[in-house]
């Protein structure tokens, strides 16, 4: 199945096997204006939440090649930090027991309306917006206030325009963890790149020199084959 687009900011990532249902849901999801990337099964859901970093995940518990909560156990293992909600024909009570406590933030048994299913999932993701929006974020000395959208490095005040600080903010939040351009553009300007243009380069060495970036010790790196990474 194909992904789908839209003008929104918000990305969803349904790994689901049933396609008529898949299908349903990505249409319902794009109609509100959601991005959506789709998954047949566990371990290519695996690697789409990996690549595209979602910001939320719908996915089945019976999925092939891998169920949904061992889907769900691997992705918080690897640092997924995302809501997921999890879709299950299962009744039993150990059965949603497990599924949260595998790391998914909701549960919604089949069959469902698709009415509620969207209202959760506008619900997580206002949930993780606040969350996020909550919590300062520091490596090293530098420091984002994304409350205030301040920053500062060793103490002193860095001014950076809004693309500057929205480029930022994505490294810090991916701590760690190399990022590719195209999801840098995806995420900072809301587009993929166009094949010819460099603009992700030109606004990660503008960052570099806000940030008095060393040379011998970077704080953002560059990720030879990948793209780049800011870390510890």
């Amino acid at each position: 199945m194909r992904d789908h687009d839209s003008e929104r900011g918000e990305s969803v990532l349904i790994v689901e096997d049933d396609e008529y249902l898949c299908s349903v849901l990505a249409r319902i999801l794009v109609n509100e204006g959601f991005r959506v990337v789709t998954a047949p099964d566990g371990e290519s859901g695996l690697a789409k939440a990996l690549d595209a970093q979602p910001d939320l995940v719908i996915l089945d518990v019976g999925l092939p090649r891998r169920d949904g909560v061992a889907l769900t156990r691997t992705l918080r293992a690897r640092g997924f930090t995302a809501p997921m909600l999890m879709l299950t024909a299962r009744a039993a009570v150990s059965d949603r027991v497990s599924g949260l406590d595998a790391g998914a933030d909701d549960y919604l048994p089949k069959p469902f309306e698709y009415s509620e299913l969207l209202a959760r999932v506008k619900a997580l993701l206002r949930r993780a917006t606040l969350a996020a929006a909550s919590t300062q974020l520091r490596v090293r000395d530098l420091l984002l206030d994304p409350i205030t959208r301040k920053v500062e490095k060793g103490g002193r005040p860095v001014e950076l325009t809004h693309k500057e600080y929205a480029l930022l903010e994505y490294l810090m939040r991916n701590e760690g963890r190399p990022v590719t351009r195209q999801q840098i553009a995806t995420a900072v300007w809301k587009a993929a790149p166009e094949p010819e243009t460099n603009v992700v380069d030109v606004y990660i060495n503008y960052l570099r020199r806000k940030l008095g970036d060393s040379r011998d010790d970077p704080l953002v790196r560059t990720v030879r084959g990948v793209g780049y990474m800011i870390k510890e």
